[in-house]
């Protein structure tokens, strides 16, 4: 699925797009709807980078079971392609 966001858009809220990826990972990130991994993915950065942009934020890094469970599929399903 894609969605289409103007650049008005963008400049209304002075953002890039590098910008909105990362705060609706973090968003995501936060209500766990997405797990470390995949919020990071989403924001374009690798996992650490993506903690250390959670931290600057006072954002505390939630890793449960089910996220592990969720990664280790994650990784399983991109090794068969």
């Amino acid at each position: 699925m894609s969605v289409t966001i103007s650049d008005e858009v963008l400049e209304s809220a002075h953002m890039d797009e590098c910008e909105l990826r990362q705060e609706l990972a973090i968003l995501l990130f936060q209500k766990s709807r997405l797990t470390l991994a995949q919020a990071a993915r989403l924001a374009g950065l690798d996992r650490v980078r993506f903690q250390h942009l959670l931290a600057g934020r006072d954002i505390l890094v939630h890793y449960d079971v089910e996220d592990f469970e969720s990664d280790l599929e994650t990784l399983r399903s991109l090794n068969q392609t």
